[in-house]
């Protein structure tokens, strides 16, 4: 069989590093292949690398079919599945993969919906003859999980993959490249996102310190609004307080004085109950 290499299949998952692929080739040499190729017909799904070294040392290798494979919706899901289990998949790649699956299974869900036509709502409205047998309703689209269910497949939290949703959205491709490397975090990179482009490329082609440091700054300029619209919340507050603390010390004082005033007639009266009994 003539093993065809589907481009868009090959690039659909992150390449492996330098060291990753070293180590790869390693193993193969020493051990040869002992995993099989997986293929979709002819096409190459799962092993590209794999089979990659095999031709270039001429290595003995097995191939595989899988029999779910109805289109390439299901090869691509199957993709993303076996890279969520492997523990070298970085958080980002894994978010990535999440959001990935999560749009795949929205429009196949959508697909399995279709809007009913003008001529069938009519007939819809109208009354089935008597004998005339009812077809069955169609069953409902099944639901494509939601980001949590999604994140907790791909191990991490909602809001990880929210801002690695935000980082695809809205970073610039250097940006993308920085954090997909490891040079700065989710994060850093998604609160440099917020950025205009142009300053996004600038930090990015500066180096990862500027990254990280801008990151920072945008952080910091988030966080004082907060903490003023927060101080600004608690002086009415504070003002009610001292308000109440001076009306207390009031109170008390006029206390105090009326003691004073009881404490003296006490005095005055024993005084003319003792002038008396003399």
């Amino acid at each position: 069989m003539d093993i065809v290499v589907n481009e868009e299949l090959k690039a659909y998952i992150d390449p492996l590093t330098p060291e990753e692929y070293e180590s790869l080739e390693r193993s193969l040499l020493a051990e040869g292949c002992r995993d099989s190729l997986v293929l979709w017909g002819n096409v190459l799904v799962d092993g590209h690398n794999r089979y990659g070294l095999c031709r270039k040392h001429d290595l003995p290798f097995q191939t595989v079919q899988n029999p779910r494979f109805q289109s390439i919706e299901d090869v691509h899901l199957w993709m993303i599945e076996q890279h969520l289990g492997r523990r070298s998949v970085s958080d980002f790649q894994r978010g990535v993969l999440a959001l990935r699956k999560r749009e795949i299974l929205a429009q196949r869900s959508a697909a399995q919906s279709p809007a009913p036509s003008a001529a069938q709502a009519e007939r819809a409205d109208e009354a089935a003859p008597a004998d005339e047998a009812v077809a069955p309703a169609a069953a409902p689209a099944e639901r494509p999980p939601s980001r949590e269910a999604l994140a907790r497949e791909a191990k991490l939290s909602g809001n990880q993959v929210a801002l690695i949703e935000k980082i695809q959205k809205q970073a610039a491709p250097e940006v993308v490249a920085a954090v997909r490397s490891g040079s700065i975090s989710i994060n850093a990179a998604a609160a440099v996102a917020s950025l205009p482009e142009e300053e996004q490329r600038e930090a990015a082609l500066a180096g990862s310190k500027e990254l990280k440091d801008v990151a920072k700054r945008v952080r910091e300029s988030r966080r004082k609004p907060r903490e003023a619209a927060t101080q600004e919340a608690s002086a009415p507050q504070a003002a009610a307080d001292v308000h109440d603390d001076a009306d207390e010390l009031t109170r008390l004082r006029r206390q105090v004085a009326e003691l004073q005033e009881e404490n003296a007639a006490l005095r005055k009266e024993l005084a003319d109950l003792q002038s008396a009994r003399a």
